[in-house]
């Protein structure tokens, strides 16, 4: 029993990472220069917490990319505080 468990903890580890979004608006990035945000949300991530403004991050760009995904620090966040009903997004903006 004991091993099943470890194994289901690191199947679940390994799959928790797998949310990835990208879309491109315009023709793209076309500088390479990025800028990352964390989004948080509350009950599983049906209320946001805070407001990541893209455009905010895009600043005066009309071609970049939007990148949204769980990476290693948010599943770290989400890890000890997923029992409160907080989680975590990075958002990156590419320019």
């Amino acid at each position: 029993m004991k091993k099943m468990l470890v194994l289901l903890f690191i199947v679940l580890m390994l799959a928790s990472s797998c949310a990835a979004h990208k879309h491109m608006i315009g023709k793209g990035p076309q500088s390479g220069v990025k800028v990352d945000k964390r989004q948080w949300y509350a009950l599983w991530g049906l209320v946001r917490i805070g407001d990541v403004n893209i455009p905010d991050m895009a600043g005066d760009k009309a071609d970049y990319e939007i990148y949204t995904r769980v990476n290693g620090i948010d599943w770290l966040i989400n890890f000890f505080l997923g029992w409160t009903t907080i989680q975590t997004r990075t958002v990156t903006v590419t320019k």
